[in-house]
């Protein structure tokens, strides 16, 4: 993973406001790497580095995280006001464009 992609997506995550989220591939496409949203989830996985990780989501708005990480992305999501239907976010209210 390059340095410039990295510093990319970085900056379009810690753009996402509270209550909002946006999609992995969503994400890649507005740091200009519109094919690279498993890279995306691979940068979140590693770590994240103090990002609002919890506001990237899995096409369609679905959690992708298993077990207790997909609860607490829920829940985190939850306290910023996020509203959910059934186990995906309500991307109509809640989806952020750049």
């Amino acid at each position: 993973m390059s340095g410039d992609f990295a510093t990319a997506v970085r900056r379009v995550i810690l753009g996402i406001p509270k209550g909002r989220v946006s999609t992995y591939g969503e994400v890649a496409a507005f740091a200009g790497y519109p094919k690279a949203h498993r890279a995306v989830a691979r940068l979140l996985a590693d770590g994240g580095g103090g990002l609002p990780w919890q506001r990237v989501l899995g096409a369609g708005g679905e959690i992708k995280l298993p077990y207790e990480k997909g609860s607490e992305q829920r829940m985190l999501l939850q306290m910023e006001g996020v509203g959910f239907r059934g186990r995906r976010v309500d991307m109509t209210k809640h989806r952020w464009q750049p």
